[in-house]
């Protein structure tokens, strides 16, 4: 589920974590807790800096919605539980982490993204954003937190309250990712970014980093079992179940 390569550079290792759950990346329990694992063991094994990626065209499409809708409430709130893990492992990671956006990034492919360090994303016809309400979901106060701290209040309650999935070259412009680049070179230029970093005083980085990131840290570490429960509410309402079951349709329709 998660491709480990590690790159050497002359200022120390980067490793890329490569989502590989065909044929969307779709985010399961497995998948979410073998990049928590992953993001969590990289600083321990040596690694210096860390890049998370896709397969060309998708980051991931998000939650795997049809097979959730097959877990009780307990089996839920053990994915959002570990959800909710993974995002902070990311978040309180002791190394930069940048995200490869090697095409498109809905739902949780964008949240991966905007806990990430730094975001580079394939130019051209690729889409990203916060979709949850378009499929019932209220987005959880955590991540529309983050989302606030990268583009600020007004243009959050624009991308959340619509739902709306931008270009790659809109995101650029109102700072949902940093930087853009062809579909091929998405991962290098990521290693460029995070190597520029590496060159720089360790201590004074991590520091430092610490320090700007701070905030969003606290936001996590403050998001306890009660926001999950309330998320379990909204998951488990009659609305957000039957938009849950028309896009589990629509899937099934699409792979017959």
């Amino acid at each position: 589920m998660i491709v480990t390569t590690d790159h050497e550079t002359e200022n120390g290792s980067i490793r890329e974590l490569r989502l590989d759950r065909p044929p969307a990346n779709a985010l399961d329990p497995g998948l979410i807790a073998a990049l928590e694992s992953a993001v969590r063991e990289a600083p321990e094994s040596g690694a210096g800096a860390l890049v998370i990626s896709g397969r060309p065209g998708l980051l991931s499409g998000g939650l795997d919605v049809p097979h959730l809708l097959t877990l009780g409430r307990e089996g839920i709130f053990e994915t959002w539980k570990s959800f909710y893990a993974m995002m902070r492992a990311i978040v309180a990671s002791p190394i930069p982490v940048a995200a490869a956006i090697t095409g498109h990034a809905p739902a949780g492919g964008a949240v991966i993204s905007i806990l990430c360090d730094h975001r580079v994303m394939a130019g051209g016809d690729w889409k990203i954003g916060l979709n949850e309400v378009h499929v019932g979901i209220p987005l959880p106060p955590v991540i529309l937190i983050a989302l606030q701290r990268l583009v600020g209040f007004r243009e959050a309650e624009r991308l959340v309250v619509s739902g709306v999935l931008v270009s790659a070259s809109e995101a650029l412009e109102i700072g949902l990712v940093d930087d853009l680049a062809p579909s091929d070179e998405v991962v290098q230029a990521a290693l460029d970014h995070l190597q520029a970093l590496l060159k720089l005083p360790p201590k004074a980085l991590a520091e430092t980093r610490r320090r700007a990131r701070a905030d969003l840290h606290r936001a996590f570490e403050a998001a306890g079992s009660e926001e999950i429960e309330g998320v379990l509410d909204g998951w488990f309402s009659d609305e957000t179940q039957a938009a849950l079951r028309a896009v589990a349709e629509r899937l099934a329709k699409r792979k017959g």
